[in-house]
């Protein structure tokens, strides 16, 4: 099987490969194509996956290419993680929201949606060169805001495109392993959009084991959500929420930690990974070392304002695990390719499943997968404040999709302004002057 990665001198690509390194049964993925437009970072890259595949036996072979169309052709999946405009984008798409006293994190709020209008254009131009040139390819798409990415893919490739993230699956792993329970057989109820969900409960062997969470303070101190959102917010809500709704539940603490902040994620990162792949072109440097510390420092400083504005300090060791985004892939990928009949949590199309959103919108929840690909298991109503949060974002969605279509300025200042996270039209106009300006591949929003 040939697996294609779009972003493939990205640094988390690693991650994929190395879990693919791990699957012996037959029928696995015997080659791996990087694509990327960066000569120097596929480079790097390549080289970070040679020291991973050293004494492993029937390695999938790799080659990296920057055409497009030659890494689509005759691939059995396509893994998408492409970062439009780099992390100098998302930098921008920070600093430009906080200079108007809004959030601008990467996928949440005003730099979301700014990372969206300029994302979406891209994956719709990619979904339609994959209908094309590999239609019996499956997709797995990964790269943010992930839910919207993923709708807007789906509109040319059907079911065929399945969005994944490790936030919730990491989220339920915690939970889990906080009460003393076996990850891999707990089964988790969790509900919502991309970066907007909730955990409600959490069975093993059948038995429902959140509420004893809920109940005991000292178990919801002792894992990272416990203590960003605090035990009493938690009881109040009689579920965990994703660690990406503290930007909501906590908009004003979360602003005033990145306002003051030395650097943005964005910056930060930025930084980061340019030393990494600046020390990749010195080859006397040990590639794989190198890029675990700098994958470690990264994982430790995540969210990190966040914690900040909650009072709660570092990261504890137990909380570094994250979901393990490249083994839901990998599930995924043998899943459909061998009929391994498996559930996980994806993003898919609604389908009938949420009865507040049309069956095209894509949400984030349990699904069986298997040869057919990924449908949606049955879920409880969502209670009233998730119903209002899910449809505002989604409405927010709709209106980047249809901004990106057709180009209209007035339509992406409606994302802006339907946004909980924007309180003003007049803050939303001048999101969308700030971002055309900072970001040319913004110009085409230049109709009435």
């Amino acid at each position: 099987m040939k697996l294609t990665i779009l972003g493939g001198g990205g640094f988390r690509v690693p991650l994929v490969y190395g879990a693919l390194l791990a699957d012996h049964a037959e029928g696995r993925v015997s080659a791996v194509t990087l694509y990327d437009t960066d000569t120097d970072r596929l480079a790097a890259v390549a080289r970070v996956l040679a020291e991973q595949a050293e004494n492993v036996p029937d390695a999938p072979v790799v080659d990296a290419t920057t055409d497009l169309d030659e890494a689509l052709r005759g691939a059995d999946f396509v893994f998408s993680a492409i970062r439009v405009g780099g992390l100098e984008g998302r930098a921008a798409d920070e600093r430009v929201a906080l200079d108007l006293g809004v959030l601008g994190q990467e996928t949440v709020g005003a730099g979301g949606i700014a990372y969206g209008l300029r994302t979406v254009p891209v994956a719709v131009d990619l979904a339609r060169r994959i209908a094309r040139l590999a239609p019996d390819a499956w997709v797995i798409n990964f790269t943010n805001p992930a839910g919207l990415v993923t709708e807007a893919m789906s509109r040319h490739l059907g079911d065929r495109v399945i969005g994944i993230c490790d936030s919730p699956v990491g989220l339920g792993r915690r939970i889990a392993r906080v009460l003393g329970a076996d990850p891999d057989r707990a089964r988790i109820d969790y509900v919502g959009l991309n970066h907007l969900g909730w955990v409600r409960g959490l069975r093993v062997d059948g038995r429902d084991e959140l509420p004893r969470l809920l109940a005991d303070p000292a178990l919801l101190g002792s894992f990272e959500e416990g203590r960003l959102f605090g035990a009493d917010w938690l009881r109040s809500l009689g579920a965990v929420p994703n660690e990406y709704l503290h930007y909501y539940y906590f908009n004003r603490e979360a602003v005033r930690a990145y306002q003051e902040a030395e650097q943005t994620r964005g910056a930060f990162l930025r930084e980061q990974q340019e030393g990494f792949y600046a020390r990749m072109k010195d080859p006397t440097a040990p590639a794989l070392a190198t890029w675990d510390r700098t994958r470690a420092e990264r994982e430790a400083t995540y969210m990190s304002e966040n914690r900040e504005a909650a009072g709660v300090g570092e990261r504890d060791g137990s909380d570094l695990e994250s979901g393990g985004y490249e083994q839901v892939a990998l599930a995924l990928m043998r899943a459909v390719a061998r009929d391994e009949r498996t559930t996980l949590i994806l993003n898919v199309p609604n389908r009938t499943t949420l009865q507040a959103l049309d069956a095209e919108a894509v949400i984030e929840v349990p699904c069986l997968v298997d040869a057919n690909g990924a449908r949606p298991v049955a879920v409880d109503p969502l209670p009233y404040h998730a119903v209002g949060l899910v449809t505002a974002v989604k409405a927010v969605e709709r209106a980047v999709l249809e901004a990106s279509e057709s180009g209209s300025r007035a339509t992406a200042v409606k994302a802006f302004a339907l946004h909980p996270l924007v309180d003003s039209v007049t803050v939303a106009e001048r999101l969308v002057d700030g971002y055309v300006e900072a970001h040319p591949a913004l110009a085409y929003l230049n109709r009435p």
